[in-house]
């Protein structure tokens, strides 16, 4: 990063989180010698500051304090700063400059736009004093500068993740770690459920079976027929790879020419005979008949 302070702050970035647009103004490294001193000022929007190397002091609304590798603190906007390097020692900086501005926007996931005005509302709340960085934020920004550097595939949006990760990260060195509202989590028998059909419908031409279904969900296969009883009551787990198989043939049927024989071991019925059986039970006629009448259809 040395080489190339400037480099992810050439991008033109901007983040729609939530109800939120973060625009990334500045987004560098920045050295400053020994006894360096940047006079009293302020910024118009939210300033990251992190010290990977070095040592000096800040002065943040009137308040001094010291400033050593593995620190980090913010400057909000109008917030009054003053920074100096160690008179023996210089210190670096990495700094990110956001401007972050209400959007509202519609279909937005809930619990994204939650969790973007939790962290807004905490952000604009945090104590003016350093901290340390104790969930490595300051790490995101060799991640960027890495993947924009390197061109590595899908590196903007990298990048825009990362900054999202310096709010965060930065806002977890203050936060108290009072409760908060659990993630959304799956209903695991239709999430299980729904899995298993995928499964059965992408190997229905294989000997698909209760327990080769359930160990790939890593269940017993006891477990997995009570799913199926807990979410189709009336159509159990032979009954679905039944439907699946036979919605295979009827679509083999429509679309080729194979013999009755071949579309069955397609379809992975054991053999046309018992296609036949199954097909006329469930469709009330042959195989035959199905695909004479679709023929006849499909020529009108």
């Amino acid at each position: 990063m040395f080489e190339k302070q400037d480099m992810l702050e050439r991008l033109d970035i901007c983040i729609e989180w939530g109800h939120y647009e973060i625009k990334v103004l500045r987004f560098h490294l920045t050295s400053f010698p020994a006894g360096k001193v940047i006079d009293f000022h302020k910024h118009a929007e939210f300033e990251f500051h992190f010290i990977p190397r070095g040592r000096g002091k800040v002065i943040l609304s009137g308040q001094q304090y010291s400033l050593s590798e593995g620190m980090l603190y913010l400057t909000g906007p109008g917030v009054i700063h003053y920074q100096e390097a160690d008179a023996g020692e210089a210190m670096d900086e990495l700094c990110l400059h956001v401007d972050i501005t209400a959007k509202e926007r519609e279909g937005v996931d809930p619990w994204e736009a939650a969790e973007a005005e939790e962290t807004m509302v905490k952000l604009r709340a945090l104590p003016e004093v350093p901290a340390h960085d104790y969930h490595r934020a300051m790490y995101c920004f060799l991640e960027a500068y890495e993947a924009c550097d390197g061109k590595l595939l899908g590196y903007y949006t990298s990048i825009k993740q990362l900054v999202i990760s310096i709010l965060l990260k930065t806002i977890r060195a203050y936060d108290s770690g009072d409760n908060r509202a659990e993630a959304p989590v799956r209903n695991m028998a239709a999430y299980r459920y729904e899995y298993a059909v995928q499964y059965m419908e992408a190997n229905h031409k294989t000997p698909v079976t209760l327990d080769n279904v359930a160990e790939k969900l890593h269940i017993s296969s006891r477990q997995l027929q009570r799913i199926f009883k807990q979410v189709q009551p009336e159509r159990p787990f032979s009954r679905i790879l039944e439907e699946i198989r036979l919605q295979a043939v009827c679509r083999a049927l429509e679309e080729n020419l194979s013999s009755i024989e071949q579309i069955a071991q397609d379809s992975g019925f054991t053999n046309a005979n018992y296609l036949h059986a199954v097909f006329r039970k469930r469709l009330g006629m042959t195989p035959a008949a199905f695909r004479a009448l679709r023929q006849q259809s499909n020529s009108k």
